[in-house]
């Protein structure tokens, strides 16, 4: 025999939830310029974030834009099992991974330590001349960059061989060498993003509050233990978010910069999961191959933010969530 509900109790739960509900009101009502400052953002993601997910149905397809998406074959698996059978797979997989590696390694700090360098210029300034200049190769195109390179590195009318000639070396083909390809995109990434990369530290350096360097210089504290004993540990937090983001793209590497710096001869350690979707999603017409790399990048991404935000909460720091 089934028993029956309390009406006292289901009172008491609605009772809850219309209270939860008027304490939500309440809030939104109270807050709500700032939920309107946050409303453009929450639609960039609708739209362009959460709105287009539907199209990876598409990498278990055999699409055709001619039958539609209602019209294409369902495969399965078929484009992902093919793609990690592939020979190329692991090429690409080394190939991303390393640049990535590379990028983490020598780039990253690197935005730590310019803005700790700007941030002892105490000629105002000159502090600005500094920020401005190495801010100014961020808002180049990756065309210019990539011609700029070329103009510096080429073996015929590159400056660097030009003085290599003068002094008695041979010319170094720096463009068609693999063995020069990873150093050089990271380089690139080096002089045209470093400055920009300041921005979001200096911005966490100016919340330090400045009674504590004066206590630290009344304590006898120089320069440098200033530096390690108050603003680094002050920057610490912005310093691991940004490190677990930068996991979230460890599949993704600069499509455009990649586009215009690989050629033939660099192939095998040019070629990765993004030139690769471009070749068989545009240039083939394979769609649901393209999009099935790109989820695969996804699922990847997704991973390694999720296990690197594990382990930071683990070491006894605060995570992304």
């Amino acid at each position: 025999m089934e028993k029956t509900a309390n009406p006292a109790a289901m009172a008491q739960v609605r009772g809850a939830r219309k209270s939860g509900l008027d304490r939500l009101a309440v809030r939104m009502n109270k807050n709500k310029y700032i939920y309107l400052l946050m409303l453009p953002g929450i639609l960039f993601f609708i739209v362009f974030k959460f709105g287009p997910m539907w199209g990876l149905l598409i990498s278990f397809q055999d699409y055709s834009p001619f039958a539609g998406f209602w019209g294409s074959e369902w495969v399965g698996l078929k484009h992902f099992t093919e793609m990690f059978q592939s020979e190329q797979f692991y090429i690409m997989l080394r190939n991303t991974f390393l640049i990535n590696i590379f990028n983490l390694v020598f780039y990253f700090p690197l935005p730590i330590v310019l803005a700790l360098m700007l941030n002892e210029v105490r000629h105002g300034l000159y502090k600005r001349i500094h920020q401005s200049i190495v801010y100014m190769p961020h808002f180049l195109s990756w065309v210019v960059v990539a011609s700029m390179t070329f103009f510096v590195l080429s073996t015929d009318i590159g400056i660097v061989n030009k003085v290599l000639y003068t002094l008695g070396f041979k010319p170094i083909a720096f463009l068609s060498q693999p063995q020069y390809f990873w150093a050089l995109l990271t380089a690139q990434n080096i002089w045209k993003d470093a400055g920009w990369g300041t921005i979001i530290f200096l911005a966490s350096i100016a919340g330090v509050d400045p009674t504590r360097y004066e206590a630290a210089v009344v304590d006898g504290a120089g320069r440098w233990r200033q530096i390690y004993h108050i603003t680094l540990p002050a920057i610490r937090p912005t310093i691991l978010i940004l490190f677990i983001l930068r996991f979230g793209h460890m599949a993704d590497v600069g499509f455009e910069q990649l586009l215009l710096m690989m050629n033939p001869l660099v192939n095998s350690v040019a070629d990765v999961f993004d030139t690769y979707a471009y070749n068989q999603g545009i240039l083939r017409g394979q769609t649901s191959v393209g999009v099935a790399v790109g989820m695969f990048k996804g699922v990847i991404g997704l991973i390694l933010v999720t296990t690197a935000n594990y382990v930071v909460k683990k070491l006894g720091h605060d995570g992304i969530y």
